[in-house]
């Protein structure tokens, strides 16, 4: 990739992460409640430490920050901290702000280190998410990760290994050029001495800081430790139940938390009876201005706590429901919101041109649904004041985001706030924002005592936010040819990502209108990208259909970026396309896109029950690229898990809502992915050595819901525009 394509990937990248679907970090605080940095080798005492003088903040992730309100904060000073330390006894530690939530990152970051300082992965330790002690971080979202923090973690580790064969040079009075570093070792060539990087760093307190130029990078051609796959550092506590998530932490004297919360969204307290509560032995009942809350020495005191506060609440303003949900974001457009519009518009000839000349028009509108993130582990935080100073242990994709909120909330110093991150129970975009941080705190300062909070399971159905919903309208217009003359898509409320179009069409428009909304909402897996990839591939499957054209040969004759053809043909070949039918009620779609840098195709296999309409995938082939492969076994697991996950907002997920309540707040109503729905899932991996890695947290979920609902018509000859597809099944005449 030459250089204007690597900052043109870039600014795309940074322009994404404030992308306007990431509504929760544009939302007003949740709770309005009446630094310096440490000196680094003090704390970690002698050694070389390794420090970046950051030149775009913006692009490596740790410039601007989003606060609760709106993006942007004051300028960091150039020099953002350190990040790697080597020990007299040789130990490497790597400092990073971004988290662990399942996506095994920390793995493949410390196999990239491993490279470039050329040492052994497990004598690396990763220090993750502690906003004590780790460089400033925007957050673990927008698969932003392995493109960017890989790299920047690699020019680390790279000024490291240069230092070290600086010191190896002076200590042997040579030059440093014919050294070599390898296996935690300086070797000679010529005289054939060695010493390790632990006696290096004997009696130094060195830290160096790395400007302006890159130091130069292993080629992944010439990687032996990155792009392998590798078992999961720290796998044994996960698999035994030794870890310990953010609901499992424990401190002395801690008590037990429950909030009060309002019968429906919108409700204000008009009066409180807490004297029944109050009354119970141990119980502390903790009120400031419409936030209350109990704390009490076991958890089922607290619930027996809570039940017991005699509230009334002010009713709340009339609100649309689930039914009406589509007819509302259409209608209510928001117009003041223009140029965050004018900022995603794309266009590019005349679309009305296009469609006076062509000879078959189409229109149509496709809708996706509220849907939960329904993480494995509710929102959960313990909170802990010592001496006016805050220390918060909660599960968080944005450890520094969380630690601003509670800085705010309370009217702190920065440096009296800690905000530390156990690897978590799953985020999914989901735990971008601190509310449960900023309750957790606000009751252990009321009760003098740590405090655990935990969310229900109903309170994270009801009170965390879901993925947007949204209404998109396509136009479109055919040739004599058979070919796109004309293409508009435009998405109401759910967002832009992904919404511009990869296929060659002389006359295109697209766009994004925000709109008012009734539920709140944010960040997603993918964001609105499963909502565009869903509109614009069921789509070019309908116009398929309309030119007489096979699904996958209509993509392919509109489509120059190779990248994209690559894996729409490696799907198919492994798929099989088009497939052949041995029963009634089979059938074959495909779908597929860019978005994050990557390249992804997917080949589904459904089968609908004549009988019940029910329908069950069979079968789901992927393809996916995204630049060189840092971790085989990691992606793969990425990818296949991309498609159990998208299958449920694909089928079935979707939240039922009305008067300002939820009304399918738990598993038992709101259903996800089941063991028994999983169906045969083959990932094909497309390595691109040649090219730097993207991030593949979210591209793959993108092309599974279009290539179900298109398989759906191809065994049914029904056209389901709305997802979530079939939780009912399908209706068939």
């Amino acid at each position: 990739m030459n250089e204007k394509e690597t900052v043109r990937e870039e600014e795309t990248r940074a322009n994404e992460t404030l992308a306007p679907e990431r509504y929760e970090l544009f939302a007003p605080p949740a709770y309005h409640f009446d630094l310096e940095r440490r000196n680094f080798l003090k704390v970690m005492g002698g050694g070389v430490g390794v420090f970046l003088l950051v030149r775009n903040p913006a692009v490596l992730g740790q410039g601007r920050e989003s606060g609760q309100r709106r993006f942007g904060r004051p300028a960091l000073p150039e020099n953002v901290g350190a990040w790697l330390h080597i020990a007299p006894g040789g130990a490497v530690t790597v400092y990073t702000g971004k988290v662990e939530i399942g996506q095994n990152i920390r793995t493949s970051l410390a196999q990239q280190v491993a490279e470039e300082l050329r040492v052994r992965l497990d004598s690396i330790t990763m220090v993750m998410g502690d906003t004590a002690l780790v460089p400033f971080d925007m957050g673990t979202f927008g698969s932003m990760t392995t493109p960017v923090m890989g790299p920047q973690l690699r020019r680390i580790a790279s000024a490291a290994r240069d230092t070290l064969l600086e010191l190896a040079a002076a200590r042997w009075k040579t030059a440093k050029g014919p050294l070599v570093a390898e296996e935690g070792m300086v070797r000679d060539p010529a005289s054939g001495r060695r010493v390790a990087y632990g006696v290096l760093a004997e009696g130094q307190t060195l830290a160096k800081t790395v400007v302006a130029a890159d130091p130069p990078l292993i080629s992944p051609e010439k990687w032996t430790v990155a792009g392998k796959p590798v078992k999961k550092i720290g796998a044994t506590p996960f698999v035994t139940g030794r870890h310990l998530y953010p609901s499992d932490i424990v401190r002395l004297d801690m008590v037990y938390g429950k909030v009060l919360r309002p019968p429906a969204y919108g409700a204000t307290l008009a009066s409180l009876d807490a004297s029944a509560a109050k009354a119970l032995a141990g119980v502390v009942v903790v009120q400031d201005a419409d936030f209350v809350g109990v704390v009490a020495p076991k958890p089922e005191i607290a619930e027996k706590a809570l039940a017991a506060l005699k509230a009334t609440w002010n009713p709340a303003p009339a609100q649309p429901s689930s039914k009406d949900l589509f007819d509302y974001l259409r209608k209510n457009a928001a117009p003041e919101n223009a140029q965050e519009e004018d900022r995603f518009a794309h266009t590019v000839g005349s679309v009305e041109t296009g469609l006076a000349a062509a000879r078959q028009t189409f229109a149509q509108t496709y809708t996706v649904a509220y849907i939960a993130h329904a993480p494995l582990e509710p929102r959960a935080a313990v909170a802990e004041w010592q001496e006016g100073k805050l220390t918060v242990w909660t599960g968080t994709q944005r450890p520094f985001g969380v630690r601003d909120q509670l800085v705010e909330t309370f009217h702190l110093p920065a440096d009296s706030v800690h905000v530390l991150m156990p690897d978590m129970g799953s985020g999914y975009g989901g735990k971008h924002t601190g509310e449960c941080a900023i309750e957790a705190a606000r009751l252990a300062k009321g009760a003098g005592k740590p405090v655990k909070l935990i969310w229900t399971r109903e309170e994270e159905f009801t009170w965390a936010y879901f993925r947007p919903a949204g209404v998109i309208d396509v136009r479109a217009g055919l040739g004599a040819d058979g070919k796109l003359v004309a293409w508009e898509m435009i998405n109401y409320n759910s967002g832009p990502s992904a919404v511009n179009t990869p296929y060659d069409i002389p006359n295109q428009t697209t766009g994004f209108h925000p709109t008012k909304y009734p539920l709140r909402q944010g960040s997603y897996r993918a964001l609105a990208a499963t909502a565009n990839h869903f509109a614009r591939e069921s789509a070019m499957s309908e116009l398929a259909h309309m030119a007489g054209a096979d699904q996958l040969d209509f993509r392919l004759k509109h489509l120059s970026d190779a990248r994209l053809k690559t894996v729409f043909e490696s799907a198919a070949k492994r798929f099989s396309w088009p497939g052949k039918k041995s029963e009634p009620g089979q059938g074959f779609g495909i779908g597929g896109g860019i978005e994050k840098g990557g390249r992804v195709a997917t080949c589904a296999e459904v089968s609908v029950n004549p009988k019940d309409g029910s329908v069950r995938v069979r079968r789901v082939v992927v393809a996916f690229e995204c630049g060189a492969i840092v971790n085989p076994d990691g992606l793969n697991d990425q990818v296949a898990g991309a498609q159990m996950m998208g299958l449920g907002g694909a089928l079935f997920e979707a939240i039922e809502f009305a008067d300002g309540k939820i009304l399918n707040p738990r598993f038992s109503q709101y259903r996800v992915p089941r063991f028994s729905d999983l169906p045969r899932i083959e990932v094909v991996l497309v390595n691109r050595a040649d090219r730097p890695p993207a991030g593949a947290g979210e591209t793959p979920i993108c092309g599974l819901a279009p290539a179900v609902a298109n398989a759906i018509f191809d065994a049914t000859g029904i056209r389901l525009r709305s997802m979530p597809l079939a939780p009912h099944g399908v209706k068939q005449a």
